[in-house]
C-alpha cells in the first residue's frame, strides 16, 4: 500500500543535481529504474523526466531506511531525502554521474507490478503493446525528450507569431459538414434529431471569416480531423499550426514563414536554415523528381527521353508518345551489375504505380546490355546514354506511359532506389524547398470533371483567369507548399476574396448556385461586406516535430495516437454505446451492425 506525502516536499529534480550541490540535503521523487544490492549497500537509480540520479542506501547511513529500500522494485514510485555526496566511481555517461544521494529517509509512494514493457530508450516492443500501455511507453526518457521538444517548438511558434502581430484565436470544433475535402467525422445532434455536426478537417472557412472580421493576422495550434484510410505517418486527428493574414500576396506569406521555420529549427534542433529557401515550380518538380514533394538530398533526377526515342520502332514508346505521354528515365549510378532478379523486383515495383513495365539499359565495361536491345540499335542506345549522361557502371531505368503514370512510377522508383542503395543513410542534411505554381484544378478521370487541387477557395493566378473556361488545366494557383526532405511540412495559398470569382469557381467545380449557397452560404454572404485580400498557410505540427526530434514515426510525437486501423489500444476507442444514448440521439442500429 502506498504512503502519503504527509507534507513532504520535493526540493529538486533528479537530473538537476551536480557537484556544485554536494553537501546539501535534498528530497527527490520519481520511479525506480533499477536497484542493485551489494551486501551492506543498496543502489537505486531514480528517474524523473529530467534524468537519472543514483541513490545509495546503507546500514551505516540508516539501517531502517536500508531495509525498506531493499523491498523496492522497478517502477516503484518513491520519495527519498538525503545528503548529496561525490561518487566514488563516477559515471560520465549521465549528467548526474559525478554525484549520488545518501538515502537517509524513504517513502514508498506506490508499488508497481512487473511492467509489460521495459522502461528504456530505443525500445523494440511491438507497436500495439506500446500503445496499449502508452502511459508506460511515455515514461521512457527518449519519449519524454520528444514531448519536451514538442512543447519547446510550440512555445517558439507562439512567441514568434505574437512578435509579428498575430492573435491566437480559437475556431469551433463542432461545425458544418462542407464538401470541399476528405471525409468528415460526424457528430449527431441530440437537440436537432437527424442533423449532424462535423469535426473540422481544418479551420479553413472560419479563418477566412476572421480576416473578414478585421483581425488582420490570426493563428491557432489547431486540432483537425479527417476520416480517411490511414497511410504511413497519417492519423485521424492531427495538429496544425494554422494561420491567415490580410492584405498580403504570396511573397509576404512565404517570407514570414521562412523566418518562422528558421527560428524554430535553429532554437529547437540547432539547424541553420539558410534564407531565402529555394523555390521550384510544380511543373519542374514533377518533371525532375516525379513528385510535388521532392527529396533534394540526392540526385537521380528524371530525364525526358521522348525526343531522342521518337523514331525508335518500339510500340511501347510510340503508343506513349501518340497519346500525349512521354518516355522518361532515371540513372542509378554504379548499378549496372545489378542481377536479373533484382531488376525484376524493380519491374514489379513500378507496376504497383500503374506502369505497364520497366525498360533498362546497363552500361557495363564489357558492353551494353538492355531489355530492349532488339528495338534500339547501338547508335540509338548511345544517344539515350548520352542524353542521360550515363557512364560505365550506370543503370538506366525507363518508363513510357501517360505523364501521370511516368511521374508517379519513376518518382517512387527514385526514392526506392535511394533507400535500397543506402544513399540517405546517416544523411543529416535538411533540404527545404517551396513548391509553387500548382495547377488550380486536376482532372478526375473517373468522374470526368475538374476538381480543386487544393480547395475551392484558392485564388488562380491573375494572368491565368482568362483560361478558366477555355483551358482549365492550364490555370495555375497562387498556392505554395514547403517541403523538407521529401515530406510536405506545410502548405497554403492566397484565397479568392471576390464573390463573383468565388461563385464562378464553385460553379466550375459542379456546384449550382443553390448548392453553393447551401454549402458555403455563410462565407459567400460575408463576401458581400468588404472582404480584404487574404491568404495563409498551415504547417503539419506533428510532422514538424518528427523532424525536430529525429524520429520517422508520427505516433512517436503524439501523446495518445491511434494505430494503423484508427483504433486506440489503450482506451479501446471507438467503442459501442448503450441504447439509451442512441435513443436520445434518434439513432437506430441495424441488428447486424450491433
Amino acid at each position: 500500500m502506498g504512503e502519503a506525502l504527509q507534507g513532504l516536499k520535493r526540493t529538486i529534480m533528479c537530473g538537476e543535481l551536480r557537484e556544485s550541490h554536494v553537501g546539501n540535503k535534498y528530497t527527490v521523487m520519481g520511479w525506480v529504474q533499477r536497484r542493485r544490492n551489494l551486501g551492506g549497500l543498496e543502489f537505486v537509480d531514480l528517474r524523473d523526466r529530467t534524468g537519472i540520479l543514483q541513490v545509495v542506501f546503507g546500514e551505516e547511513i540508516n539501517k531502517e531506511t536500508f531495509e525498506k529500500a531493499d523491498t523496492v522494485r522497478s517502477e516503484y514510485c518513491i520519495a527519498v531525502t538525503g545528503t548529496l555526496v561525490k561518487r566514488e566511481s563516477p559515471n560520465k555517461e549521465i549528467p548526474t554521474g559525478m554525484v549520488e544521494l545518501k538515502g537517509e529517509e524513504i517513502k514508498i509512494l506506490s508499488e508497481s507490478e512487473t511492467p509489460p514493457i521495459y522502461i528504456k530508450e530505443n525500445l523494440d516492443a511491438g507497436e500495439n503493446i506500446r500503445l496499449k500501455y502508452r502511459y508506460l511507453d511515455l515514461r521512457r526518457p527518449d519519449m519524454q525528450k520528444i514531448f519536451m521538444i514538442r512543447h519547446r517548438a510550440a512555445k517558439i511558434v507562439r512567441d514568434f507569431l505574437d512578435e509579428n502581430g498575430f492573435l491566437e484565436m480559437e475556431t469551433p470544433i463542432l461545425g458544418k459538414s462542407t464538401p470541399e475535402g476528405a471525409r468528415d467525422y460526424l457528430v449527431p445532434s441530440r437537440n436537432y434529431p437527424g442533423k449532424f455536426y462535423a469535426l473540422p478537417q481544418s479551420p479553413q472557412l472560419f479563418k477566412q471569416l476572421l480576416m473578414m472580421s478585421g483581425y488582420d493576422r490570426y493563428f491557432q495550434i489547431a486540432k483537425c480531423f479527417r476520416d480517411e484510410d490511414l497511410r504511413a505517418n497519417r492519423q485521424p486527428e492531427f495538429t496544425q499550426i494554422d494561420m491567415e493574414l490580410s492584405f498580403v500576396e504570396e511573397d509576404d506569406v512565404i517570407g514570414l514563414n521562412e523566418r518562422l521555420v528558421q527560428k524554430v529549427f535553429k532554437e529547437v534542433a540547432g539547424v541553420d536554415v539558410k534564407l531565402p529557401i529555394e523555390r521550384m515550380p510544380y511543373k519542374i518538380a514533377m518533371e525532375k523528381y516525379g513528385s510535388d514533394k521532392p527529396d533534394l538530398r540526392f540526385g537521380m533526377e528524371i530525364n525526358d527521353l521522348s525526343e531522342v526515342v521518337k523514331d525508335v520502332d518500339f510500340k511501347v514508346f510510340q503508343d506513349a508518345l501518340a497519346n500525349n505521354g512521354s518516355v522518361r528515365a532515371i540513372k542509378a549510378e554504379n548499378c549496372a551489375g545489378m542481377g536479373r532478379k533484382q531488376i525484376d523486383k524493380l519491374v514489379d515495383f513500378v507496376k504497383g504505380y500503374g506502369a505497364k513495365g520497366l525498360a533498362w539499359v546497363a552500361y557495363k565495361e564489357d558492353g551494353i546490355k538492355s531489355s530492349i536491345a532488339k528495338f534500339l540499335d547501338e547508335e540509338q542506345t548511345k544517344v539515350v546514354l548520352d542524353k542521360i549522361e550515363a557512364k560505365v557502371g550506370d543503370l538506366v531505368l525507363i518508363v513510357a506511359d501517360k505523364n501521370s503514370v511516368v511521374f508517379q512510377s519513376l518518382g517512387a522508383l527514385r526514392l526506392h532506389m535511394a533507400k535500397e542503395l543506402g544513399i540517405l543513410e546517416n544523411n543529416n542534411e535538411y533540404r527545404f524547398v517551396w513548391i509553387t505554381e500548382f495547377p488550380l484544378l486536376s482532372y478526375n478521370e473517373e468522374e470526368e470533371r475538374f476538381q480543386a487541387e487544393h480547395h475551392p477557395f484558392t485564388s488562380p493566378m491573375d494572368e491565368d483567369i482568362q483560361y478558366l473556361e477555355s483551358d482549365p488545366g492550364r490555370v495555375r494557383a497562387k498556392a505554395y507548399d514547403i517541403v523538407l526532405n521529401g515530406e510536405e511540412l506545410g502548405g497554403g495559398s492566397i484565397r479568392i476574396h471576390d464573390i463573383k470569382l468565388q461563385q464562378k469557381m464553385l460553379g466550375f467545380l459542379g456546384f449550382t448556385e443553390e448548392s453553393a449557397w447551401e454549402s458555403f452560404g455563410f462565407l459567400l454572404e460575408a463576401f458581400k461586406y468588404g472582404a480584404p485580400p487574404h491568404g495563409g498557410l498551415a504547417f503539419g505540427f506533428d510532422r514538424m516535430v518528427m523532424f525536430l526530434a529525429g524520429t520517422e514515426n508520427i505516433k512517436d510525437v503524439i501523446t495518445f495516437p491511434k494505430n494503423q486501423n484508427a483504433f486506440c489500444p489503450l482506451t479501446e476507442a471507438p467503442n459501442v454505446v448503450d441504447d439509451i444514448q442512441l435513443k436520445e440521439l434518434g439513432i437506430l442500429m441495424k441488428e447486424e451492425e450491433k
